[in-house]
């Protein structure tokens, strides 16, 4: 107890005031600061949202997801940004009630940052909906009455669908935001940002229900997507630099179309960053596609990151036949992670070629260009990985990888 007492003497941070305190906050990254609550009650009171109530008249009983979102967008927004992206001189915690005449409708939690970050969490309570919706992005005209011009991060988490016509508002006034995060949106069927000039960074991450997703970025440099593969279309994307494919809950509904993987293939050949599932790479050479001989290459890639839950004679196969598409590669980095789940072969219906990755390993080998770039390799394949696949792979990157200075390979 005397410990305690003289511990809690010696702490003069925690007895300044909350301006103070926030300004302190203020000199670290949001997340860092937002942390500090579990030091002491004192600073857990620091981040106690400030509650924003919205009433609106309606009987909560009778709300259906269109008129909730009508209503809001039509009365709320211009308050709604004020107060939301009024300063971001200090982190602060924010809370958002919107209430009919009987109960909560939607709560939105905010964190606001000094790097100009606004993170929301949704959550609805009692609004009727479809458990479905669409996200439309696009900026308003620059003559709008209020636009906000201090946002540049926003991070979008478990949004409800009737949260979708709040943030196309809100996004359509962010002329100049410039990373977008969208996390955990069950419901989510379809994302669509079009003729966007400031956006650089993209990440759709764990939306189940996903379906489509088109992207209309000059400037996207970054884009990340974990989920099933859905129909993704990329246009205009020329200052693209990394993408990463995160494919692990496999193949969306329908069938499996060789043409509309191939044409987002070719929309990022030009980054110099890749991650991609091997189950992808394996799939498209199953239905005959030789990447060798395809119109594009990846000229500019430096460095791939092929993943799966395993490798088996097929994926390395796979991956010997996609290497011919990168010219310039200098890191190549295989990993298997076995705490993937499996990801089941989508059915594909017609052929590009031959179907090819049934061939002697000897031949496969032999097809592989000389890798003349390629100097660093890091291969994880885990414990269950055959010694066979092990050992050919490792064979085929020391004969074709002419200039390697390091190679490593772990369980």
């Amino acid at each position: 107890m005397e410990d305690e007492k003289k511990t809690l003497e010696a702490d003069f941070i925690s007895s300044l005031p909350d301006d103070i305190l926030r300004h302190i906050s203020s000199f670290v990254p949001t997340k860092e600061a937002m942390r500090t609550a579990v030091l002491s009650t004192r600073w857990r009171r620091l981040w106690m949202p400030n509650r924003l109530n919205f009433y609106l008249d309606t009987d909560s009983a009778e709300m259906n997801r269109g008129a909730f979102v009508e209503m809001v967008v039509g009365t709320s927004l211009q308050a709604l940004a004020g107060k939301f992206l009024g300063s971001f001189e200090a982190p602060e915690a924010l809370e958002l009630c919107f209430s009919g005449r009987g109960s909560e409708l939607m709560t939105i939690k905010a964190t606001k940052g000094v790097e100009k970050v606004l993170h929301l969490h949704f959550s609805d309570n009692n609004i009727k909906h479809s458990g479905s919706c669409s996200l439309i992005l696009q900026h308003a005209a620059s003559t709008a009455a209020y636009t906000v011009s201090e946002l540049r991060r926003l991070h979008l988490v478990s949004m409800a669908s009737i949260g979708s016509g709040f943030v196309s508002s809100l996004f359509s006034i962010c002329h100049l935001l410039q990373s977008l995060s969208i996390e955990g949106c069950t419901g989510l069927e379809s994302i669509t940002i079009d003729k966007n000039s400031s956006l650089q960074e993209l990440a759709i991450l764990d939306c189940p229900n996903l379906d489509s997703v088109f992207i209309c970025a000059l400037e996207l440099k970054s884009f990340r997507y974990r989920g099933a593969l859905g129909k993704i279309e990329l246009n205009s994307m020329l200052s693209l630099e990394e993408v990463e494919l995160d494919l692990r809950d496999g193949h969306g509904p329908g069938e499996f179309d060789c043409e509309e993987v191939l044409s987002l293939l070719e929309s990022m050949k030009d980054v110099q960053g890749l991650r991609v599932s091997g189950w992808l790479l394996e799939r498209l050479c199953s239905a005959g596609v030789i990447y060798g001989k395809l119109d594009f290459q990846f000229s500019r890639l430096k460095a791939l990151y092929w993943t799966d839950s395993s490798i088996t004679s097929t994926k390395r196969d796979s991956l010997a036949c996609f290497l011919n598409m990168c010219p310039e590669l200098t890191e190549l980095i295989v990993q298997v992670d076995q705490a993937l789940a499996q990801v089941e072969t989508p059915v594909v219906h017609h052929y590009w070629h031959e179907p090819h990755l049934w061939r002697d390993f000897n031949a496969v080998k032999a097809d592989v260009l000389p890798l003349k770039h390629l100097k660093t390799v890091r291969v994880v394949l885990g414990n269950l990985t055959a010694e066979e696949l092990r050992l050919s792979l490792m064979e085929l990157l020391l004969e074709r990888a002419v200039a390697i200075e390091s190679m490593s390979f772990a369980t």
